[in-house]
């Protein structure tokens, strides 16, 4: 037995996690995720996916995030006719994020095609894939509930539990049994949640395992109190009221958009902040915040104590608007009023953000609001990180709003959060744990932290390496 890390993301990197899991032969696939970055890099690393699509015997998908579910289209296309495995709420969640992601290629197609028309430039560039990909891999999606374990293969055995991290999100406890009679336990993290975050439970703890291959996205760091994040979130929120500025807020569309309007929706009925317009622009958020109604089997005791009791609806009150049209869009673009826009893409690399960017960002009376993690080379780390002047569509803007970073919002478990999980499981027979998801800094950090633990085989992970079980 062994496992392969195919995607440069899972070595040294944050996005693409894509690993192979291979049992006498037999090849599976735990997750299937895009790169993201800078576009001609991103371009050619998914295009590399992995070899031979069509010997996978199955998927193990995670959850939804474009950076772990985003190549399944592409992967169904080269010829895998396998199945899928995920929760309920991480197919529907992946639906959505999957045929987003083919129509904005194909926008980006036609766009790209045009400039380099007028320039008089070749042009050759052709999506990876399209709707109909889309289409054709979420219909091998095969749904299994928390704590249904389940033979996903002559030899594979997954069992599914909560990882805390988005809606549907799951660790997987994967058992092989070698031709030999062999059993081996791995355990998978995906992307590990933190503890008391709204909405959805706790991350759960796995069965023991022989291996486990763990991320360490913030091994680095250490997140602030949620229980502060609120307190915050009204300070900021009233003081740039106070200055007659806007709120904008680049928020990836599932997840952490729906973890905002919860907190809004709480500090309007405390009357904790005034009652301006709160405006949700992304199409995409906009279909993620309706499957996170249909999915109240996800959410913890707090949110169904605080609002399906009472309100019925976590995600709708009367400050709460949807933007869908892009008339809508550029109306806000025109307000000169308060008021609160949280809009996609999380980093800033696309999407309504950037218009909103345009109009605002020059304004000393607005804020930026910083909620997520922004990865190397993108807008939002240039934000971020204080540039007072930044590209957008080929225009410079001088950096004038104020721009503040709230890190409690992170849906990823920081290096504490995930030695307190790890430590409370039963790690007897844990023989090495593996680091995946995470840049350089971090996972060095990681590394140094679990050795300081007591782990006795960490091991950071190299891109194409394959590791013996």
């Amino acid at each position: 037995m062994a496992i392969t890390f195919h995607s440069e993301g899972a070595a040294r990197e944050v996005t693409g996690s894509k690993h192979v899991l291979d049992v006498d032969g037999t090849r599976y696939l735990i997750d299937c995720g895009a790169f993201q970055g800078k576009r001609d890099e991103c371009d050619r690393k998914n295009r590399a996916l992995v070899r031979d699509p069509e010997s996978i015997e199955a998927v193990v998908l995670t959850h939804a995030h474009f950076d772990h579910c985003g190549l399944l289209p592409l992967l169904s296309k080269r010829g895998f006719k396998g199945n899928i495995y995920s929760t309920p709420a991480t197919r529907d969640l992946a639906n959505l994020i999957m045929m987003d992601s083919a129509r904005i290629q194909a926008r980006d197609a036609e766009y790209l095609g045009k400039q380099a028309a007028k320039r008089g430039d070749a042009f050759d560039w052709k999506p990876m894939y399209d709707e109909v990909d889309a289409i054709s891999a979420t219909g091998q999606f095969v749904t299994v509930s928390y704590d249904r374990p389940i033979q996903i293969g002559r030899d594979l055995k997954v069992n599914f539990r909560d990882a805390g991290h988005i809606l549907g999100s799951a660790t997987a406890h994967v058992t092989a049994t070698g031709a030999d009679g062999r059993v081996v336990r791995i355990g998978f993290s995906g992307d590990l949640g933190r503890p008391d975050k709204p909405i959805i439970r706790d991350p759960e703890l796995m069965d023991p395992m022989d291996y486990l291959v763990v991320e360490s996205t913030y091994g680095d760091r250490r997140h602030e109190s949620t229980v502060d994040a609120a307190d915050r979130l009204a300070q900021i929120v009233n003081e740039t009221v106070k200055r007659g500025g806007k709120i904008i807020i680049p928020a990836f569309a599932v997840e952490r958009t729906q973890e905002l309007i919860y907190h809004f929706h709480m500090l309007v009925d405390q009357g904790r902040i005034p009652k301006i317009p709160i405006w949700v622009d992304s199409p995409m958020a906009v279909s993620a915040t309706s499957i996170f109604q249909v999915h109240p089997e996800c959410y913890d005791m707090e949110t169904h104590e605080a609002f399906i009791k009472h309100h019925n609806n976590p995600f709708g009150f009367n400050e709460l608007k949807f933007s869908t049209s892009v008339d809508d869009s550029k109306m806000l673009n025109r307000m000169d009023t308060p008021a609160i826009i949280m809009s996609a893409d999380g980093m800033c690399e696309a999407g309504r953000i950037q218009h909103h960017l345009i109009h605002n960002i020059s304004d000393d009376r607005n804020t930026i609001l910083v909620v997520g993690y922004m990865a190397a080379n993108t807008l939002g780390r240039r934000i971020r990180d204080g540039q007072k002047e930044v590209r957008i569509h080929g225009d410079l803007f001088k950096v004038k709003a104020r721009v503040e970073e709230i890190k409690a919002f992170s849906a990823h478990a920081d290096y504490q959060e995930t030695w307190d999980w790890i430590s409370r499981m039963d790690t007897s027979s844990l023989k090495t744990v593996f680091l995946v998801h995470g840049e350089d800094e971090a996972v060095e950090a990681q590394k140094k932290f679990l050795e300081g633990k007591g782990m006795k085989d960490v091991r950071i992970v190299e891109y194409g390496e394959t590791y013996e079980l």
